[in-house]
């Protein structure tokens, strides 16, 4: 049983070492497509930055937030996530990079590039990239679908659940 968590158990960032009330996000530091890379092919075929990605100057990733409301309270459980873009849109966001008012860019089409833990697969889903203002990475919005994380992108998830979810896959 989560109950504890239900009432916002508190826990200790691996990250920042730092205490929080709150569910930590499920992120991933690269897209998966870098991740399935050999070591030497991540090195000769990848430039990886916190927030960027290119592989073989042909294919463009930028870090984003996708979030899941909780449907029975304020709140979101938030995943770290990563979107191709492409070239020219890659570009358009980069050159935006240092601009207070990035939420200006329309939303950009990508392509959803991880494969979240106890979700059906859930790459390449078609989103929009929206980016946002004073340097806060992009919100992804899911392409509707019957796809379940799409699904709870629309209708959200419950905080026990998101609870469930994080204590499965975070080991916390």
């Amino acid at each position: 049983m989560f109950d504890a968590w239900s009432r916002k158990k508190r826990y200790r960032c691996a990250i920042c070492g730092d205490e929080h009330e709150d569910l930590p996000a499920v992120a991933a530091t690269a897209p998966a497509q870098y991740d399935w890379a050999s070591g030497e092919e991540r090195s000769a075929e990848f430039e990886l930055t916190s927030d960027t990605c290119v592989w073989n100057n042909e294919h463009f990733f930028i870090r984003c937030v996708l979030e899941i409301p909780y449907s029975d309270q304020c709140g979101a459980l938030s995943f770290g996530v990563w979107s191709t873009l492409s070239e020219a849109n890659y570009k358009l966001y980069l050159d935006a990079w240092d601009r207070p008012d990035r939420s200006d860019l329309e939303p950009m089409f990508g392509w959803f590039s991880n494969q979240l833990p106890g979700y059906p697969d859930t790459m390449n889903l078609a989103c929009e990239v929206h980016p946002r203002d004073d340097g806060l990475r992009p919100l992804i919005t899911l392409e509707p679908s019957d796809h379940l994380l799409a699904l709870q992108q629309v209708s959200g998830i419950r905080l026990d659940e998101a609870a469930r979810y994080v204590h499965a896959h975070l080991g916390i």
